[in-house]
């Protein structure tokens, strides 16, 4: 399969790709066939056909009708818009049968990143991780407002929506890495609503799944915590050098109290850190939005727990440093 961009589209990312794209550069070329033939011909007619100077006003000839054009003019269109109609209902079929075999990876959306489990019970965060070669079947929800999921070198795009499942598919046949969007507008973060899909060959694809569900293994939990950090995009919203982004930083917090939105007071421990993991709206910190997602269901316990060792950390090296 042809994998280069053009200029009007990017590369060819899965099966149902070329099918599109040809559609879409066949309605390209006939419409600047007509558009070109038309404004063609009204420049030509103008210039043919214009009064002269010192020349008498021509009247047009009594003239009721032409068949040929009459009927040419009704044909010709019915047969293109046919074609269209018949060829762009096929490539929609396409891309709504999925495959009896497809694996089904469920996909939720909320503000601001993408989040995917697997079957095998991996997870993970702004990178869909799927085998080449194979049928992909898409069960997708959103937790909060509407989004889009939208792999533009795939040719998909679908809305997620509330409280419903939408359903889409993919076959990418050759290993590779490809953007992710939102493609709608979901709130102050849905620019860096972007992540990765990442094809991987079928023994790349078991490594990275036998290395996900044993995620950790290896390193202390602070460590495994840091890394946790990033891949589950906390970075987008807790800074860790004091700065006050769309939630409270992480540096120096533990152990501290913080005033929460009702005016009541708490201190940041360990049940308080798990409790805002898995409960975000239940202690809202003054002066933040409770714009938090729930992560119910995306972290293990022993991700949270190293979450918090992270955290607790970060509480170490300040008061060591005396700060």
């Amino acid at each position: 399969m042809d994998t280069t961009s053009t200029m009007f589209l990017p590369q060819t990312g899965s099966t149902v790709a070329p099918g599109v794209d040809a559609l879409f550069n066949f309605l390209l070329y006939l419409s600047a066939f007509f558009f070109l033939l038309i404004t063609g011909l009204a420049i030509y007619f103008s210039i043919r056909f214009r009064r002269r100077k010192g020349e008498p006003a021509r009247l047009t000839p009594n003239l009721t009708h032409n068949t040929a054009l009459e009927i040419a003019w009704i044909v010709i269109p019915t047969i293109l818009v046919g074609i269209l109609f018949v060829w762009g209902f096929k490539g929609f079929l396409k891309l709504s049968v999925i495959p009896k075999d497809a694996m089904e990876i469920k996909v939720t959306g909320q503000k601001w990143f993408w989040s995917f489990s697997y079957p095998e019970g991996a997870t993970s965060i702004n990178e869909l991780v799927v085998p080449a070669g194979k049928p992909i079947k898409l069960l997708m929800s959103s937790q909060d407002v509407i989004h889009s999921f939208y792999v533009p070198d795939f040719r998909i795009k679908h809305d997620v929506l509330p409280n419903r499942y939408s359903v889409a598919w993919f076959d990418a046949p050759e290993p590779g890495e490809h953007n992710l969007f939102c493609a709608e507008y979901c709130g102050t973060g849905h620019s860096t609503m972007i992540g990765k899909v990442k094809v991987l060959s079928e023994r790349e694809y078991d490594d990275w799944l036998s290395t996900s569900v044993m995620s950790g293994e290896g390193m202390n939990p602070a460590e495994f915590g840091a890394k946790l950090y990033v891949s589950k995009t906390c970075v987008t919203c807790h800074s860790t050098d004091g700065r006050a982004m769309n939630g409270p930083t992480f540096q120096g917090i533990f152990g501290h109290e913080v005033t929460l939105s009702d005016g009541s007071k708490v201190t940041v421990d360990e049940n308080y850190i798990r409790e805002s993991v898995l409960n975000p709206q239940a202690k809202v910190v003054m002066g933040f939005q409770p714009i938090m997602p729930t992560f119910q269901g995306l972290l293990k316990d022993h991700e949270i727990d190293a979450l918090i060792a992270f955290i607790k950390s970060l509480e170490k090296k300040d008061e060591e440093s005396g700060e």
